[in-house]
């Protein structure tokens, strides 16, 4: 039996969604950028009881505020794009009797519009609970002066140079501020499935399949992933970064940057038959010294030390891929 999890946004829909539900107000991209790097910064300090990701908890309430609907999620995953080749890798491995996974930390609404256009059946993914509809309920008049007041004050931030002031205005916000009010109550009944939710997630499809995570197969690309990815390949399990960023990269068995998720076909079928080192031989065999084009480019990580070349390839095809979305974490 051949297992495979897929992250969702990044290998296979380009979009953020959480990005792009705060574009539907004025402001909203700019506050989502600089909450975003915020979560970076709280995941790189390993805060305690903070998983990257949480970003969705963070946002959360700014989503209520502006009166954004649970059907509006549903319907951008409706409509999204798909990465290209990915329905092409899907039937591949389904006619190949492959089970397949998705582990996401977007919202529930936005997942499963998704997966269902895949034919990945609901019991086989994991994401976000988001009780939206619910949620905006809970707010009351003094939610609403703070959370007017504290959008003004965080979108003055640069999320690129003023990583202290983020930081020590946005504790003060969220851990100070917020839990005196109702919309902190929200904050914390949002619980992302990212970082350390992520392994719980696949932990669970693997002791439901019967299988340990080093015969599963782990597609991920950014900050939320790499716990999950570093997870698999320490288990012996195939570990793919998939046009990754800084975060995940380094966590990983191989990685893939390509405009086409498809071309992981490859490789995958070379785990299907012979295990790590037979994906090791097919991947060791296609490494590109020029970095050149935007398709596979396949890289063998484990002992690698220096992955800077590496990078700046994946920085290249993930900015084409997934435009925007491609500067977050």
């Amino acid at each position: 039996m051949n297992l495979i999890c897929f992250d969702l946004e990044g290998p296979l829909a380009p979009q953020d969604n959480a990005y792009e539900l705060m574009k539907l107000f004025p402001g909203g991209d700019k506050l989502f950028e600089v909450i975003s790097r915020y979560d970076d910064l709280l995941t790189l300090e390993n805060r305690p009881d903070y998983e990257p990701g949480d970003t969705l908890a963070l946002i959360a309430p700014f989503l209520a505020y502006h009166n954004i609907k649970e059907e509006q999620i549903s319907a951008m995953g409706q409509r999204a794009a798909l990465t290209q080749g990915t329905p092409d890798l899907i039937a591949r491995l389904k006619e190949r009797g492959w089970q397949i996974f998705c582990i996401s930390t977007s919202y529930e609404q936005y997942a499963l519009s998704i997966t269902r256009r895949l034919n990945i059946p609901n019991e086989n993914v994991a994401c976000t609970s988001f009780p939206l509809n619910r949620i905006r309920r809970l707010l009351r008049k003094d939610d609403f002066v703070l959370l007017e007041r504290a959008e003004k004050e965080i979108m003055n931030f640069n999320p690129f140079v003023d990583d202290t002031l983020i930081k020590d205005n946005l504790d003060h916000f969220y851990w100070q501020e917020l839990p005196q009010t109702n919309s902190g109550k929200l904050v914390s009944q949002v619980k992302p499935v990212g970082g350390k939710r992520k392994v719980e997630a696949l932990q669970h499809f693997s002791a439901k399949m019967g299988k340990t995570l080093s015969h599963w197969a782990a597609i991920g690309d950014s900050i939320t992933d790499f716990k999950m990815l570093q997870t698999v390949n320490k288990a012996g399990g195939l570990a793919i970064a998939f046009n990754a960023n800084e975060y995940a990269l380094p966590y990983a068995t191989m990685s893939l940057a390509s405009t086409n998720l498809d071309d992981l076909w490859i490789a995958l079928e070379g785990w299907e038959k012979g295990g790590r080192s037979s994906v090791e031989k097919i991947v060791k065999g296609r490494e590109k010294a020029d970095g050149k084009g935007d398709r596979e480019h396949f890289h063998w990580l484990v002992e690698t030390r220096d992955i800077t070349q590496v990078l700046e390839v994946h920085k290249r095809i993930r900015h084409l891929v997934r435009k925007e979305a491609a500067k977050l974490g």
